[in-house]
């Protein structure tokens, strides 16, 4: 048998329609989508699937839209593959996918889990909503170069860094929207391709500050619980299994760089051979096939 990885996609993957198959054919879906819109308010099925897209891409609706996706779509996936459960060795999420992975390894409840990933979606798009940010990838050029180029374009006084270092060529960076807009003619003049990115403001800086002090509040009541099998964190690239030490790493993550690349290479060190993307698209499957072409990864989700 495999040591399997599950992986969990994070914010930026929804679009409209992405629940239209998972509820269709699974009753599982179709209790946790009900469960969630009780704990949320509003009907969660209906926006996922009918939008409007500029409500479902809202950081508020969105976090929890994927949250409860990706599990639904673990709880489809173990109903059509009962053999993997016993093969899963560690889990992983990317920046909110952290949750649902958390979620995957029993370290966090999916009603918990909900009312923490809405909290946070309303914390973030509060901070983000107070200062002009943004977010982008850069594509084709190295850590080194990225840095440089942050250094270069930022502006006095503002925030421009590294925020998703997602795969070999493929980084994000976060910031000040003068220090975005500088850093995007530097690497348009290289020749080097600048993608801005459709979120609220600069995820992973210090700019979301105020949504840590939110978040830490909101974990005091989480319940959060040692997980069944390692959860390698996005703030450091290392495995962890203790609560404690979740409620520490979840707050540090908002405002801090997601050392992606660096947590798939920690798995394939950890002696993972499959891998499975849980929930809508297939990001996942293409920062791993960057990082390692031979490493099999399958998507399970719509």
């Amino acid at each position: 048998m495999a040591n399997v990885a599950l992986l969990f996609p994070g914010q930026g993957a929804q679009s409209v329609g992405m629940a239209a198959g998972l509820l269709a054919r699974s009753e599982q879906a179709r209790v946790l989508f009900s469960r969630a819109s009780e704990i949320l308010g509003f009907d969660l099925a209906a926006l996922c699937t009918a939008g409007p897209d500029t409500e479902l891409n809202l950081t508020s609706n969105s976090q929890p839209a994927l949250f409860v996706h990706s599990a639904a779509a673990l709880a489809d996936f173990h109903a059509q593959r009962p053999d993997i459960a016993d093969q899963v060795v560690a889990v992983a999420g990317l920046s909110l996918g952290e949750y649902s992975a958390l979620y995957a390894a029993g370290g966090l409840s999916f009603e918990k889990g909900v009312e923490l990933v809405s909290a946070r979606g309303r914390a973030m798009q509060s901070a983000a909503s107070a200062v002009a940010s943004s977010m982008a990838s850069v594509i084709g050029v190295d850590q080194q170069q990225v840095s440089a180029f942050c250094d270069q374009a930022r502006q006095p006084g503002e925030i421009l860094q590294l925020a998703n270092l997602l795969c070999p060529g493929n980084i994000a960076i976060s910031g000040h929207a003068r220090s975005i807009d500088a850093c995007e003619k530097l690497v348009n003049d290289a020749g080097f391709k600048f993608i801005r990115l459709a979120v609220a403001g600069a995820f992973h800086t210090g700019i979301m500050q105020p949504a840590v002090e939110v978040l830490e509040r909101a974990l005091l009541s989480a319940e959060l619980a040692n997980t069944h099998v390692p959860l390698v964190a996005n703030v450091d690239a290392q495995a962890h299994i203790l609560a404690s030490e979740f409620a520490s790493l979840l707050p540090r993550q908002i405002v801090s760089p997601v050392l992606w690349e660096a947590s798939l290479r920690k798995l394939l060190e950890m002696g993972v051979e499959q891998f499975y993307e849980i929930g809508t698209g297939r990001v996942l499957t293409g920062t791993l096939k960057r990082t390692d072409r031979k490493a099999p990864c399958e998507a399970f989700g719509d």
